[in-house]
């Protein structure tokens, strides 16, 4: 019995079941692996605009401490649960490992529809979610980040609240924020830059001229769009993007800069154009030389990769791709290079802990720097990862997991079980 459940922690325990089997880790280990150390649900009373009083369920889910501090999204958003949350948090723990950065994962995030509330009461609620965490974060126990629905400015609120408690600046105590407030250059590009500095590089090992591909994008937020602008900037024609009101295509490649300065504007891709509609329900399974899932899980099933079009699949969200899609795309490696979330979007975790680390230090870096560090990281372990395949004969997120968990493993058999 476990107090976690749903679909997506479902998705992440059948996920570490074929990494186990793998490695033949012997059952009385697996719980000790796969289990989260500390999970904490709370309640986020704040005042409305008009007076009255709302209250919302926040959560936040620590997988291990054994490498040092846990790092993880926390995300605010109608569908958050426990569950979601444990598996996010499971996920960035094998993300950790397999970058080689000395981090346990977490993952946070508030249940609410943004829609639904102001700037004032995103602020109130922002710094209540802080305040009720603060007996279980800190700098070397966990280090909150950006995730879906939040961003640089809740991040400022979450350091100047914990600030606030501490009687100092504690920047450290989270990534993501301002440059003005302590936040590192380049993190705010990380994820999708990452993404798309991965899929040219397969392309390139592909032999595809970087001119002449083609890039579908789900999702624009701040993965998918940058993302999208970098394999722009690359060469590639992105044909297609969407995101939550609909999807853009046009075979002559969408204008990325225009549409992100829209985006930025209206906060949507709703309104850029007229005559560029096209349904969203047929954008994964385009034909084109990378495609992107950047927006939620489970959005590609057994299905929908049936069907898919692509050459690379470069996964920019977490757990984008089922099980069962799984078994089907191990069909058709042949066909289709899988770049799996945990490699493909650690960028993002990466530049995040250069901010942690400059942030301790008080000694910043240039964003050409933050670049460098990055892709020589993601370049490391896409090496890694491509080896094990290869020598194991495994697809490729089997091999990246299985780095991954056997780090931690390995961390936790050294340091033994206490007492």
């Amino acid at each position: 019995m476990t107090v976690y459940s749903g679909p997506v922690f479902d998705m992440a325990v059948n996920q570490f079941a074929v990494i186990a089997d793998h490695l033949s880790i012997p059952h009385d280990e697996r719980d000790r692996l796969l289990l989260p150390k500390r999970a904490l649900t709370i309640s986020c009373p704040i005042h409305r605009d008009d007076g009255s009083i709302a209250v919302f369920e926040g959560y936040r889910v620590q997988h291990h401490l054994t490498l040092g501090p846990t790092k993880g999204g926390t995300r605010f958003a109608p569908s958050v649960d426990i569950g979601e949350v444990a598996a996010l948090a499971i996920w960035m723990s094998w993300k950790c490992a397999l970058v080689g950065l000395p981090y346990g994962g977490a993952k946070g995030g508030v249940r609410v529809d943004l829609s639904s509330i102001s700037k004032r009461e995103l602020e109130s609620l922002s710094r209540r979610y802080m305040q009720e965490m603060i007996p279980f974060v800190g700098p070397h126990i966990d280090v909150m980040a950006p995730d879906m629905g939040t961003n640089e400015q809740v991040m400022a609120w979450f350091m100047d609240t914990y600030s606030m408690y501490q009687g100092r600046t504690v920047t450290e105590i989270v990534t993501g924020k301002p440059v003005s407030s302590g936040g590192t250059l380049g993190r705010r590009e990380a994820t999708g830059r990452g993404v798309a500095h991965l899929a040219r590089r397969v392309l390139k090992e592909l032999a595809i001229d970087l001119t002449n591909a083609t890039a579908v994008v789900q999702g624009f937020g701040n993965v998918g769009s940058y993302a999208a602008l970098g394999l722009h900037q690359f060469g590639l024609k992105v044909i297609a993007v969407s995101d939550h009101t609909g999807a853009l295509h046009d075979k002559a490649g969408l204008d990325i800069p225009a549409l992100m300065r829209h985006a930025g504007e209206h906060g949507s891709i709703a309104g850029f154009s007229n005559e560029l509609h096209f349904d969203p329900a047929q954008l994964l399974t385009l034909a084109c030389d990378v495609l992107v899932p950047a927006a939620m899980e489970r959005v590609i099933d057994a299905n929908v990769a049936k069907n898919l079009n692509c050459r690379v699949l470069a996964e920019g969200a977490n757990g984008p791709t089922t099980p069962d899609a799984d078994l089907v795309l191990q069909k058709r490696q042949d066909e289709i290079f899988l770049i799996p979330d945990i490699l493909c979007n650690s960028g993002g975790v990466v530049v995040s802990y250069f901010e942690w680390v400059q942030d301790l230090q008080q000694l910043f870096w240039e964003e050409e720097e933050v670049t460098r560090r990055e892709y020589h990281i993601l370049d490391r372990a896409f090496d890694q990862m491509v080896t094990r395949a290869r020598v194991d004969k495994i697809p490729h997120r089997t091999a990246a997991m299985a780095i991954g968990v056997e780090k931690v493993r390995a961390a936790k058999i050294t340091r033994g079980l206490f007492p």
